[in-house]
């Protein structure tokens, strides 16, 4: 089982989309029997793909027990389910900085390893205590960054934070989300970083909200589908 993390220290760059989007690319396109989980309050990448939680589930409180299976449910695609955020997150927060385990999340995930082969994290936003769970769990962690003069460096803090915090921080990946190159900024930060994988701007996506399901064609889902793939590449790397 690897570990792939969504994550972004601001919220508005396309995160829980692209989530959802990997994760139905991991189930679908490699076939990989995939989980989302879904960590951010706003609940936005499980229901992307039509899930909503349980009536009355508290995904906090199974993580406190680290037994979060009775939690999970099945998508509407094949090898993809869904462990979908609830209200009862937003004290998930307060409950880890007072505990003494660093790695509580990794934990939890452990009885999942013979069920699933990909794991997608949806990250909230922000450098908190949470973050710290989801990168030590992480083999990967993907960083969507809409393009601006402020991309690299805020990609540099946060590879600078992962070096202060962890002795063998995993890798990132860095993508460039909501990419319109009719505008003058984003342009030259496409420029600034050549090696940057890009997901262009497109309605399709905005679309998700309304459809409930992944993108299907256009530059949007190749670009997707090229994400993925490298994805694959680095875990198996």
């Amino acid at each position: 089982m690897k570990v792939v993390a969504l994550f972004s220290a601001k919220g508005g760059v396309g995160k829980s989309s692209l989530a959802a989007s990997l994760a139905h690319g991991a189930a679908t396109r490699s076939g990989r029997r995939t989980l989302l989980w879904d960590l951010d309050p706003q609940g936005a990448s499980g229901w992307l793909l039509g899930v909503e939680p349980k009536a009355g589930a508290k995904a906090r409180k199974g993580l406190a027990a680290a037994s979060l299976a009775d939690l999970i449910q099945p998508s509407a695609f094949a090898n993809l389910d869904v462990l979908a955020a609830d209200r009862s997150l937003r004290r998930l927060e307060a409950d880890l900085a007072g505990e003494d385990s660093e790695k509580r999340l990794k934990k939890a995930l452990k009885p999942l390893e013979d069920r699933y082969d990909r794991v997608i994290l949806d990250c909230p936003p922000g450098l908190t205590e949470l973050a710290d769970q989801m990168f030590r769990a992480a083999d990967l962690i993907v960083v969507p960054a809409i393009p601006s003069p402020l991309s690299g460096r805020a990609l540099d803090q946060l590879t600078g934070h992962l070096s202060a915090e962890m002795k063998t921080p995993p890798p990132l990946l860095p993508v460039f989300s909501m990419a319109d190159r009719r505008k003058a900024l984003h342009k030259a930060a496409l420029a600034a970083h050549p090696d940057w994988l890009v997901i262009p701007y497109a309605s399709a996506v905005e679309a998700m909200a309304a459809t409930r399901q992944p993108v299907a064609s256009g530059p949007a889902a190749t670009a997707i589908n090229a994400l993925w793939a490298a994805v694959e590449r680095q875990l198996s790397a």
